[in-house]
């Protein structure tokens, strides 16, 4: 199958250069759509490829952003000085995609990995009713005791995180080495040079951290349906808390995939005949959740939720008054402002 893929680069709100990118199916109009959150270091044109691709292929209009000072985009490398920042970014872009004409009746879901899922399960509380589900690959709703520095460490370094936030000395475990369980795959993802395989920043091993820590306390008011997928080898993200997702979150639609024996990188880390099948499972659980919206069928699904949701004492962007107003952007991926560059092409793919 045909598969186009687009490339853009955007500025945020703060003028920060981000890429952005997109696949889709080449000869019909997409199913529904599907918005990539790339993991820790990770970025979407090259690691996520595969993903996009697949998905695309299946007939789904893939979208992705690098964020800031990850992959293509620019910033400080991985550093991550507001996680709430980083969601927001992925918030506008996400949210122009949508607003497209072509695209206003498709079904709007997140796929996250990883670091990724705490993006995901962040978007979807800020803004409860938006979206239509989730894809959760080894979601970070908790850093494993297996990797996390000691509390001791921990703590002397938030002493000093104002002072020195984007020192690279937070003393962590290979995660490269921990995640990835084929050979082969693995070397590919030290040779790409887009990746960032340094030790972590400061402050950024900080905000993901206390993200994490903010995540796992707030499972139960999950409510968007869900499939969660993760290894039950897994040593970087905890498969436990995976498991507390499914039991605590309010959602009435939920399933959870526990793979036996398999790693972190379930879908760019394992033996290929186990990406197939974990592909194959998420294929068929967006085919079952892709539908129509009309305007009316939104309006519902809105009002049939609470008008309200406040995080921390504050009212979120869940709140309808308070959400920033989308504007209509010209472009294929009709990102943020100030578009600089693009790119297309179309591929031939086999699945």
């Amino acid at each position: 199958m045909e598969v186009e893929y687009h490339e853009e680069f955007v500025r945020n709100s703060s003028g920060v250069q981000l890429f952005t990118c997109g696949w889709l199916p080449a000869a019909a109009s997409p199913k529904a759509l599907v918005f990539l959150c790339h993991g820790y270091g990770m970025e979407c044109s090259g690691f996520m490829r595969a993903c996009g691709v697949r998905l695309a292929a299946a007939g789904y209009g893939v979208f992705g952003m690098d964020y800031e000072g990850h992959g293509k985009s620019m910033g400080a490398r991985c550093y991550i000085r507001s996680f709430r920042r980083l969601v927001q970014d992925c918030e506008r872009f996400f949210k122009s995609v949508c607003d497209l004409e072509e695209y206003r009746s498709k079904s709007r879901f997140l796929y996250g990995e990883s670091m990724g899922g705490a993006v995901t399960l962040l978007l979807h509380r800020n803004d409860p009713t938006f979206w239509d589900g989730a894809v959760l690959v080894a979601p970070m709703c908790k850093i494993s005791e297996k990797v996390k520095p000691h509390p001791l460490v921990i703590a002397a370094l938030t002493q000093v995180e104002d002072v020195i936030p984007k020192w690279k000395i937070v003393p962590t475990k290979d995660v490269i080495d921990a995640a990835f369980k084929d050979p082969a795959k693995r070397e590919q993802i030290r040779k790409n040079k887009l990746i960032y395989q340094d030790k972590p920043r400061l402050k950024t091993a900080l905000e993901m951290l206390r993200t994490s820590m903010y995540v796992e306390d707030s499972l139960s008011q999950v409510k968007l349906p869900f499939l969660v997928l993760h290894g039950e080898a897994d040593t970087v993200t905890d498969p436990e808390v995976s498991r507390a997702l499914y039991e605590r979150a309010a959602s009435t639609d939920k399933t959870i995939k526990l793979y036996p024996g398999m790693w972190h990188g379930l879908t760019a880390g394992e033996p290929d005949e186990n990406v197939e099948a974990i592909f194959s499972d998420i294929v068929v659980w967006l085919s079952d959740r892709s539908r129509s919206w009309t305007p009316e069928d939104r309006l519902m699904k809105m009002m049939a939720a609470p008008d309200k949701l406040v995080v921390d004492g504050e009212n979120s962007t869940g709140n309808v008054e308070s959400r920033p107003r989308r504007q209509r952007r010209r472009g294929f991926l009709c990102g943020l402002t100030g578009r600089t560059h693009r790119h297309s092409e179309i591929c031939d793919v086999k699945i």
